[in-house]
């Protein structure tokens, strides 16, 4: 039952329970658009968030003399940004293939493509 719509989308819709399932198998074929996964995975993850979380109290501890605590904490903040920005189209395949809320929205945004193999 596809349906190929002549306006601007003309990726067949896959439901979530088959692209989880043919997914592992090779049966479809995800595009992810990089440039859009960074701030989608972002706000999923509320990376942004943790990141403040970790390096506001490691700049209060380093400042208050605990570097040995604080500097780990400022470390940790800065990798979570840089690991989210970085592995973005990956986490966005993980979280995709395991929530139909996150596969639902990333399709309707543009995130991500998913095609027939």
């Amino acid at each position: 039952m596809s349906h190929h719509n002549d306006t601007q989308e003309t990726a067949e819709h896959i439901p979530f329970e088959e692209f989880r399932e043919g997914l592992p198998q090779g049966r479809f074929r995800v595009i992810v658009n990089p440039a859009l996964a960074v701030p989608f995975v972002s706000h999923r993850m509320h990376a942004t968030a943790l990141a403040l979380a970790l390096i506001g109290p490691g700049i209060a501890a380093a400042l208050a003399g605990h570097p040995w605590i604080g500097g780990p904490l400022v470390v940790a903040g800065i990798l979570v940004r840089w690991s989210v920005k970085r592995q973005a189209p990956r986490i966005l395949l993980h979280l995709a293939a395991r929530l139909p809320s996150v596969y639902e929205q990333a399709g309707e945004h543009g995130v991500m493509e998913v095609r027939r193999a």
